[in-house]
C-alpha cells in the first residue's frame, strides 16, 4: 500500500470538490482529490443544465468534463475509483483500498443521494423497475408507463424528461401542490404525458420479475388504491454520503455535516463543502461556491499552522 502524503486532500470529486481542487491547488498546497467513483458526481448524469451561468444550456458530463479538465491544468492529482476503508479527521488520515494518505487539512465533499422510500418491494426491484436516475434508465421505458415520486424540482424536472420516452408518467406527491420553481411547475402542468396524482404516498411496490404496481394511500381520506406503472423513479429528498465520517463531526438531525461561513467543521483543519454540508440550497453553483470557500481557508489553515524552525 503507497503511503501519500499532501497539503490537501479532498474526498469527492463532485462539483464541490473538483471546484476545491482548483483553488487549494492555484494557493501553492499540494492537493489531492480521492473519491469511491468516477469523478463529476451526480451532476454527470443530468442530461442538461439550463441554470448554471454562462450556459444557457449545458449537458451535465460536459460540464463536470471541464471542471476537470480545470483542476487538471492546475496540476490536481487524482484518484477515482478509491473504496475507502477508513477515515480518521483528528489525524487527518484516509485509508483506501490502494493507499493511504495523511494531510494536514482535509475537504470533505462526499455530496448526498438520493432518499429511498423505505416500502416493500423498492429494494427487491432496484434495476428492475425501480430507479433513481431517469437520464441513465429513462430510455428503457420506451412506450411504457412510469410513476415520479415527489413534488420538488428534481422529481418534476424528471418527470419531464421521462416523457421523452414513456406513454405516461404519473406524478405522485404527499402534498396538493408541488414544490417545484413555479417556471418548472407551469412547464409540467402544460405536458399532457404527465398525470398528476396527489395527497398520495406509495407504500408498497409490486411484481413479478418486473415491476407492475404501485400500492397508493391517499393520505387525507387513507383510501388504497393500485397504480399500474413499468417504472417507478423516487425523487423525495436526499440524505449525507457520510459512511465513515458520520460521528466525527458535529451534525444536523439529517446528518449533515455543520459549518461555518468558511466552511470550517467541528474539528481543526477539516472543511466540508457542498451538498454533504447543513446548507439552504444545493445546485452545482452553491458547490462550486463553496468548494472555492473551503479551499481558501483551508489554505490559510496551512499556511498559519506551518511548523516553526528555530
Amino acid at each position: 500500500m503507497a503511503q501519500l502524503e499532501f497539503d490537501t486532500v479532498i474526498l469527492g470529486g463532485g462539483p464541490a470538490g473538483l471546484s476545491a481542487g482548483i483553488y487549494a491547488s492555484r494557493g501553492a498546497v499540494s492537493t489531492a482529490i480521492v473519491d469511491m467513483n468516477m469523478f463529476g458526481g451526480q451532476p454527470s448524469n443530468y442530461l442538461e443544465l439550463e441554470n448554471y451561468p454562462g450556459f444557457q444550456v449545458v449537458g451535465g458530463y460536459d460540464l463536470m468534463e471541464k471542471f476537470e479538465e480545470h483542476a487538471d491544468k492546475f496540476g490536481v492529482k487524482k484518484f477515482p475509483m478509491q473504496e475507502i476503508q477508513s477515515i480518521d479527521l483528528n489525524s487527518k488520515r484516509i485509508i483506501t483500498s490502494e493507499n493511504e494518505f495523511s494531510a494536514k487539512t482535509i475537504i470533505i465533499a462526499t455530496g448526498a443521494q438520493p432518499m429511498k422510500l423505505g416500502v416493500p418491494g423498492e429494494k427487491e426491484f432496484v434495476g428492475r423497475g425501480v430507479s433513481y436516475c431517469a437520464v441513465c434508465d429513462g430510455a428503457f421505458y420506451r412506450n411504457k408507463v412510469v410513476a415520479v415520486v415527489g413534488g420538488g424540482n428534481a422529481a418534476v424536472e424528471e418527470a419531464m424528461y421521462l416523457t421523452k420516452f414513456a406513454d405516461k408518467v404519473y406524478l405522485v406527491h404527499r402534498r396538493d401542490e408541488l414544490r417545484a420553481d413555479k417556471i418548472v411547475q407551469e412547464r409540467a402542468f402544460k405536458n399532457e404525458k404527465i398525470e398528476f396524482v396527489w395527497n398520495s404516498i406509495v407504500t408498497e411496490i409490486k411484481g413479478e420479475n418486473l415491476v407492475d404496481t404501485v400500492v397508493l394511500e391517499n393520505v387525507k381520506t387513507h383510501e388504497v388504491s393500485n397504480l399500474s406503472v413499468n417504472g417507478v423513479f423516487p425523487y423525495i429528498g436526499i440524505v449525507p454520503n457520510v459512511e465513515n465520517i458520520s460521528g466525527q463531526l458535529l451534525q444536523d438531525a439529517g446528518g449533515f455535516f455543520i459549518t461555518d461561513e468558511t466552511m470550517a467543521t467541528s474539528v481543526e483543519g477539516v472543511f466540508a463543502v457542498g451538498d454533504v454540508r447543513k446548507t439552504p440550497l444545493r445546485q452545482v453553483i452553491t458547490a462550486a461556491s463553496d468548494g472555492a470557500v473551503g479551499a481558501v481557508y483551508a489554505v490559510k489553515y496551512i499556511e498559519t499552522h506551518k511548523e516553526v524552525v528555530v
